[in-house]
């Protein structure tokens, strides 16, 4: 069955690098608490993007405190976290006393969001959960590589930001690439105007096919049964007419589903814009025995995309790219709606579990 979907805006409304580290940092204080402390550190390969460094690292100088200790410190200082977060894209703690899922799920639990839980998503991952609001960051083999994409803007519901918790760091590799989209779509329109300008106007159309059944060998097995939370066709169809898109049963039981247009730059509250969206993922990355990347994505009117375009969005992602090297206990807040985030292939275990964070909070 094939749904027609009316012409809708693809723009969502919602401001010198510094000149020393010391000027840098002269407006970000170490948060302390009587009780917990902790600084403002550079970290190796950091990077610096209109005076702000990306990501932002607080480090914990007094883990010895204990994990209650340190979500008390939290949830005092939420609202300054939030406002970091937004403004810097991304915020590295380290050195936390935190160790296993349940110490996780307590600290982000601490900023008092609202949680978004996994279930009730429309992302193509295989994913595990923990806890009500812990799951596991992927399940795709680790040898496969997850380009840089936001959670979830593929779909027309999306987190509005999310946190990583490294439980266990891989032997080798595994780092997690970060991106700030509002950077990159800056020099998207100094190089390529025109598509910059086609994104906006147009926004982007994302097209998966979706297996009966869970196949966790691939980065977007998850069963069109689990995503749709259908237990039949027909409850799986009436979901994905509630949401604008058009699909296909195939003859081995899996669904072709298409998304509605949806956007491709998004509107800050600050005035910035960001290049939200999954195209690099999707044309680059969406591949497993179901889906061919090169019918993954188009504009938002059918129309194909440049290649030529797509290649010089890379370049620039890879240009702007940081990739975090992870250690245990480490926690990442990323804004979903700033920064890009991916996967870089890795041997031995790595355990990296995952929360989101409803829209509402941002």
């Amino acid at each position: 069955m094939k749904r027609n979907v009316s012409e809708m805006p693809f723009c969502v409304p919602q401001r010198s690098r510094a000149r020393n580290i010391q000027q840098l940092f002269r407006t970000q204080r170490p948060l302390m608490t009587q009780e917990f402390a902790t600084t403002h550190d550079r970290i190796a390969g950091d990077q610096v993007h209109s005076g702000q460094v990306f990501p932002l690292s607080i480090t914990c100088v007094s883990p010895d405190s204990g994990l209650a200790a340190a979500c008390d410190w939290v949830s005092g200082q939420r609202d300054e976290l939030v406002r970091l977060s937004s403004e810097h894209g991304a915020i590295l703690f380290r050195g936390f006393p935190l160790q296993y899922d349940h110490d996780f799920d307590q600290f982000v639990a601490a900023f008092r969001f609202t949680n978004f839980p996994y279930q009730e998503s429309l992302s193509n991952a295989v994913r595990i959960n923990r806890t009500e609001r812990v799951f596991t960051a992927n399940e795709t083999p680790s040898d496969v590589r997850i380009l840089l994409h936001h959670e979830m803007a593929q779909t027309p519901v999306y987190p509005s930001r999310l946190f990583f918790f490294c439980e266990q760091p891989a032997e080798g590799g595994g780092e997690t690439p970060l991106c700030r989209s509002d950077v990159l779509l800056d020099r998207l329109r100094e190089r390529r105007p025109e598509f910059a300008r086609k994104c906006e106007e147009r926004g982007l159309q994302y097209s998966n096919v979706m297996p009966a059944a869970a196949d966790a060998d691939s980065g977007m097995g998850r069963s069109w049964k689990s995503t749709f939370r259908a237990e039949d066709r027909r409850a799986a169809e009436e979901q994905m007419w509630s949401l604008g898109y058009s699909w296909e049963w195939l003859d081995d039981g899996s669904l072709r589903a298409t998304t509605p247009a949806l956007p491709a730059v998004m509107g800050l509250p600050s005035g910035r814009q960001t290049f939200f969206n999954q195209l690099i993922a999707a044309a680059g990355g969406w591949k497993d025995i179901r889906n061919d990347p090169s019918k993954a994505i188009t504009f938002g009117d059918g129309t194909p995309i440049d290649l030529d375009d797509i290649a010089i969005a890379v370049e620039i992602s890879n240009e702007l790219t940081f990739d975090l090297a992870w250690q245990q206990g480490d926690v990442t807040l990323v804004d979903n709606l700033v920064t890009m985030h991916g996967r870089r292939p890795f041997t031995g275990t790595r355990k990296l579990l995952a929360s989101l964070v409803a829209m509402d909070a941002h």
